[in-house]
């Protein structure tokens, strides 16, 4: 059996962990909204609509923002339709996803659905078909106290107070052409730039110095993958245009297992460490710009859509239905070993990773799925995620590691992928550790520096098949299991990791 050295060390810190990478997205794509989210009539919805058993495995995977209301789907969308009398609402043909937008659910049924989840707000602005004024007049919508026509729109609406919402993304994947009203990285840098001015304005940041905490965290839409022919020139272009009026760099990327490859297997296991070159190739772009600009300021990047998206099945339903099932993959065990590696991968970039948003939250490639009237059930990744977004919290430390490598389309990626966090205040570290080897490892964890630790949970995802699933008949067919916990003795702990499995081990001092 190989054996792998990690050592960590608690002085060697990489960076604080940010929450909101935890977050996660609801797009008017499919059932997301209708008959995920929002069901009216559903056996567990509630006075307003939200399904309460979808509410409470959201609760239950932590989530602490959710982006808003896309998405392809962002870029023909007129906010105001969403707004006022349901039975006033205007029905719209939906160009992004051919299906028909019945405008049900808006901007203040969503609100109130962060409130009733105990989630925080990302709403996105529209820069294909609408104007840097519209996007201004959202934000006054949103956060204007009253006293204006259109923040006398909300409380006419049922909401008296303003909903203070603070990150916006300023349009999204304009460096698409698939996407209405498509951009070039000058057009978009442009209107970005003044839609960022006049949302400020709006939010009272006439000279940048209004209260920290009201300040709006405003989102540039960087590229929607490292595969785009203007990428890195695109991210370039467009904050030497807004660096100074934004917070955040958007990227978005997607992975999916293909057969027809020559190494389908390695070249999906090696996803997770594609997905971080692709974060230091930004790193860097936010960098040159930083110093081209002479400006001490630090822009982040806010990964706002990330998944495992593996396109099962071409569409099947019609044109213009309202609620299409569109993108309901079924995830497998070979998925949840790729995500989980994907988080780590973000857990180990906190340092200028500060939001990501995992697309989507409900049966829209999504980790929970929903049946119309009827019941739901949890995906395989929706168990790292869970795990790991409810312990992993404080710091992540820098581990060394002398694991051994494997090729793949990309280069290559490591055997063992871990992420190991520390939170001083709970007194707690947590591993997330992936074996990508198709044989058992044992691992060996020199921890310095944390005090005298002793485990407290150690979890373990294994399987046989690795396309085994979840399902509505079989919910618990592909779950993580309590394994007897691991000693810890002179700062070693060693681990016995199966082939081809995720294992996560808590510790406390």
């Amino acid at each position: 059996m190989k054996h792998t050295k990690i050592f960590a060390d608690a002085n060697l810190v990489i960076g604080s962990i940010d929450r909101h990478i935890y977050g996660s997205f609801i797009e008017h794509l499919g059932r997301a909204v209708y008959e995920g989210i929002y069901e009216p009539g559903h056996p567990t919805a509630d006075e307003n609509g939200f399904r309460g058993d979808v509410l409470a495995l959201i609760k239950e995977l932590n989530v602490p923002i959710v982006r808003y209301p896309g998405g392809n789907f962002l870029s023909g969308y007129d906010w105001r339709d969403g707004i006022g009398p349901r039975e006033k609402r205007p029905v719209r043909l939906d160009l992004a996803w051919f299906s028909t937008e019945t405008n049900e659910f808006g901007t203040d049924e969503f609100m109130k659905w962060c409130a009733v989840a105990g989630i925080e707000p990302m709403m996105a602005v529209n820069m294909g078909t609408g104007s840097i004024l519209d996007a201004a007049h959202l934000v006054e919508y949103c956060n204007h106290p009253g006293g204006t026509t259109i923040s006398d729109m909300r409380r006419a609406n049922g909401s008296e107070q303003p909903y203070g919402v603070r990150y916006w993304c300023i349009g999204n994947e304009m460096d698409g052409p698939w996407q209405t009203g498509h951009l070039s990285a000058d057009e978009y840098g442009r209107k970005a730039l003044e839609a960022a001015k006049l949302m400020r304005w709006t939010n009272g940041e006439m000279d940048g110095k209004a209260d920290p905490n009201g300040r709006l965290r405003l989102i540039v839409s960087g590229s929607s993958n490292h595969d785009m022919p203007t990428f890195p020139e695109w991210d370039r272009k467009v904050l030497e245009h807004t660096y100074e009026q934004v917070d955040l760099l958007s990227m978005h990327r997607y992975y999916m297992y293909s057969r027809s490859g020559t190494r389908p297997l390695e070249d999906f296991l090696g996803s997770a460490d594609d997905m971080d070159e692709f974060i230091g190739t930004l790193r860097a772009t936010i960098e040159y710009v930083r110093a081209k600009e002479r400006s001490t300021k630090r822009v982040g990047i806010s990964f706002d859509e990330w998944n495992i998206w593996t396109v099962t099945a071409p569409r099947t339903e019609p044109l213009w239905k309202r609620a299409p099932h569109l993108l309901e993959d079924v995830y497998t065990f070979q998925d949840c070993l790729v995500f989980a590696g994907m988080m780590n991968t973000l857990l180990n970039n906190c340092d200028v990773v500060k939001a990501a948003c995992l697309a989507q939250l409900v049966n829209v490639i999504a980790p929970i799925m929903t049946e119309k009237g009827g019941r739901t059930f949890r995906q395989t990744t929706f168990y790292p995620f869970r795990a790991i977004a409810n312990n992993a919290s404080g710091e992540t430390v820098r581990a060394i590691s002398d694991t051994d490598i494997f090729a793949t389309k990309y280069g290559s990626a490591r055997c063992i992928n871990e992420a190991i966090t520390h939170n001083k205040e709970k007194r707690e570290v947590c591993i997330s550790v992936c074996n990508y080897a198709q044989e058992d490892r044992e691992v060996s964890f020199e921890l310095r520096s944390f005090g005298s630790l002793r485990a407290t949970e150690y979890l373990e995802m294994t399987s046989s098949d690795l396309f085994a699933v979840n399902g509505f008949d079989a919910p618990e067919n592909v779950v993580p299991h309590e394994r007897e916990l691991p000693s810890v003795k002179d700062d070693h702990m060693t681990l016995r990791l199966p082939a081809m499995s995720w294992s996560f081990v808590k510790l406390c001092y």
